[in-house]
């Protein structure tokens, strides 16, 4: 087998501005079911969905963009994946008390073992990384 070579298992959900996150996040826990994340890892799966509700979120409000959402898992981490058509990176920004959002990347930073934001033809690609408690590899934060 060429060690270059991975294996790995994805699906692919398109996300018009008009359907909600709960959509979003229906269909990914679906995913996490067929993973057996939902019963052996039930924080790491809350922490997925959550992300997916807030990359979604970003997609729809700030970039104002349909989201192609895709979730893959590798065997060491499952990677979550937002496209929208906004070149404009996200960066995670403290919380304040004066403001009512602003909070989305902080909280992916927070929950995700990793994630970067990469820009792409038509807009960006926000994806975040987890892996499943237990997993061998130590994970690094962004």
């Amino acid at each position: 087998m060429n060690e270059s070579s991975v294996r790995a298992v994805g699906w692919a959900r398109s996300l018009p501005m008009d359907r909600g996150v709960k959509a979003a996040r229906d269909w990914a826990r679906e995913h996490l079911d067929t993973l057996g994340w939902t019963t052996t890892a039930p924080e790491t799966a809350n922490s997925v969905l959550l992300t997916v509700s807030e990359l979604v979120t970003n997609a729809h409000v700030h970039a104002r963009s349909n989201a192609q959402l895709t979730m893959t898992w590798d065997d060491r981490c499952l990677h979550i994946s937002v496209h929208d058509t906004s070149a404009t990176l996200p960066a995670p920004r403290e919380p304040s008390t004066e403001r009512v959002g602003g909070r989305g990347m902080f909280l992916v930073d927070a929950l995700a073992d990793a994630w970067e934001a990469r820009p792409c033809p038509h807009g960006k690609t926000v994806t975040a990384c987890f892996r499943v408690p237990g997993a061998q590899d130590t994970p690094t934060r962004h």
